[in-house]
């Protein structure tokens, strides 16, 4: 048809090299929500077939026939969330199963559980007396005083484990402590499994990756201990999501109205506007709520960002637009900015309700205490908060303590040295018969460890290099987006490697890892070549298998049980992981 822009060779080719599928051709329907027909043809991702209207035309062309055909039956559509679930159902029994064990404040639950209590008692984060942790472990809140404490990190994570608490039966109960990074944990298996289907345009592949989030350590520990990264995951898996569905729509609504102009003979220019993007809005507010969480949030903003515009450009400059750049900066970019950034910071200033509401709270009155400093255009309630910022900032900045488990982030990606959170000298300790009574051995070892299955992210960072290199060569936009979560969730910790930092901080990042291993067996097991596809079936099958042998194999020292000593130190692969 003329005038109708042919494929860009240079235009993400992926969007072209997906699956066949067979039907009788549907006439052109303006509607952006109109399905496509995939016409009778030797090859329906062709999007030069004469048999395509110029709507499905460019609607192949910027989503390929597989995406459009995911959901095409009833069939595919409930099999698309039957099969996630059964592997969220699988991750809720690892994380759910005795999570009140044991029943004490583990690592950093000394701080963000007896805030959240705090949140949820007094609406601010109070002074806690000299032996609170036993007393609150005993079901005992009278430590709690109503001094304000000084906290480093925004609220919304703790707020979650307060609300956690008042639902699975008061702080007096340690499965209530855990009870909303075990959902939350549980939530993203079914996230990574819908994201991994819609992302690689396949039923099976989505489940493979729920599966691997599953089951993975870093996932499980982080899913069973009331600490604040698995909601810096989730907001960020959650965002992410919404931004390719946003990312689907957005080129649905850019194919229907390209279409219409183009069915007119009026000119492109700079191409359609996209209208008020409801999934980007959901994302902006999704990533003020991680940010709200810890500050770490505020780089899967950036990245998050930069990475929508650039599948905005990529999408205009594939309809025909010439100057692609100049519109995708007028058209996306700015508004996009606005919204994103906008959004995320009245979230994130909205988050912090409780400290508005509540004089007792720490640094609250500074700015009435303070008359004349500070920033002093702002009003007093905001001027007390920048100031509270500014502290917390030089403590972020300047955390240099010294501790055992501290970790430069280039080992992060391999899991070299994870963080032991749990390690009680009350069992390691036993000897004689009270050892063989607990763990029917002479010595004994009850250990929470915060490692990654190690063949899952072994071959995770490799999948990561391969992702670099398939990008740069292939320009295939899914490795742009496995690699977009580990590029805001790894990569800026260098910068900050002088501080005392952890390698479970990599839990907000695994999500990535576990799509970066998917998307190589993808490639595997979606190519055109039928025997290369039956080698890719077998690969992708002995590496799910294995992984899920080795994580039957840790899990024991990833949730607290009593094992013998001699067991505990067979899963030390490394003096590192000791």
């Amino acid at each position: 048809m003329a005038g109708v822009p042919q494929p860009d060779p240079t235009a993400e080719p992926e969007a072209r090299d997906v699956g066949t599928g067979s039907g009788a051709h549907a006439a052109h329907a303006p509607a952006e929500a109109a399905a496509l027909t995939v016409p009778d043809s030797p090859d329906p991702d062709r999007a030069d077939d004469p048999g395509l209207s110029t709507h499905d035309r460019l609607l192949v062309h910027l989503l390929g026939a597989r995406t459009l055909l995911l959901g095409a039956t009833r069939r595919a559509r409930v099999t698309g969330w039957l099969w996630p679930l059964a592997v969220t159902l699988l991750g809720g029994v690892l994380r759910f199963w005795q999570l009140g064990r044991p029943h004490e404040l583990v690592f950093d639950e000394t701080y963000y559980v007896k805030q959240a209590y705090s949140l949820l008692v007094q609406g601010y984060e109070g002074q806690w007396a000299e032996g609170a942790n036993d007393l609150f472990v005993a079901g005992d809140d009278s430590a709690l005083r109503l001094a304000p404490e000084y906290v480093v990190h925004p609220p919304v994570g703790k707020l979650l484990i307060a609300l956690g608490m008042q639902l699975g039966g008061g702080f007096e109960s340690s499965t209530a402590w855990r009870l909303a990074s075990a959902v939350a944990g549980t939530l993203a298996v079914l996230m990574v499994a819908r994201i991994g289907r819609r992302l690689f345009a396949s039923t099976a592949l989505g489940t493979v990756a729920g599966l691997l989030m599953a089951v993975d350590g870093e996932a499980i520990v982080h899913s069973r201990t009331g600490l604040l990264d698995n909601f810096v995951m989730v907001f960020a898996l959650a965002a992410f999501g919404a931004l390719l569905l946003d990312r689907d729509q957005a080129r649905r609504r850019l194919a229907s109205r390209t279409a219409a102009v183009l069915d007119s003979g009026a000119a492109l220019d700079l191409g359609p506007g996209l209208g008020w993007r409801w999934w980007r809005f959901a994302a902006a507010v999704l990533l003020g709520l991680c940010v709200g969480t810890k500050w770490s949030g505020l780089y899967f903003i950036a990245v998050f960002g930069l990475l929508s515009v650039a599948w905005d450009a990529t999408a205009r400059r594939s309809v025909g637009v010439r100057s692609w750049a100049l519109a995708a900066l007028v058209k996306d970019a700015v508004p996009a900015g606005v919204v994103v950034v906008g959004t995320a910071a009245l979230t994130y200033l909205a988050s912090w309700w409780s400290w508005f509401t509540h004089p007792g709270a720490y640094q609250r009155q500074w700015a009435v205490e303070h008359p004349g400093e500070g920033v002093g255009w702002l009003p007093p309630a905001l001027r007390s908060l920048w100031h509270y910022h500014q502290q917390m900032w030089h403590f972020h900045t300047t955390l240099t303590s010294e501790h055992a488990y501290q970790a430069h982030p280039l080992g992060w990606i391999v899991q070299w040295r994870p963080t032991s959170f749990y390690y009680p000298k009350s069992v390691s300790t036993l000897t004689g018969e009270a050892a063989q009574q607990a763990c029917g051995s002479d010595a004994c070892s009850q250990a929470i460890t915060s490692l990654g299955n190690p063949v899952l992210w072994w071959l995770g960072a490799a999948s990561l290099l391969f992702a670099v290199v398939w990008l740069l060569v292939r320009r295939d936009w899914r490795a742009g987006a496995v690699l977009s979560g580990v590029v805001a969730g790894w990569l800026p910790w260098f910068a900050y490697a002088h501080r005392t930092i952890f390698t479970f901080y990599s839990i907000a990042f695994t999500p990535w890892v576990v799509l970066a291993l998917v998307l190589v067996l993808a490639l595997l097991v979606q190519s055109r070549d039928p025997v290369q596809r039956r080698r890719g079936i077998v690969v992708a099958t002995a590496v799910v298998v294995v992984v899920v042998a080795v994580s039957a194999f840790f899990y024991p020292i990833w949730t607290a049980w009593v094992v013998p000593y001699d067991v505990w130190h067979l899963h030390m692969w490394s003096p590192s992981w000791i």
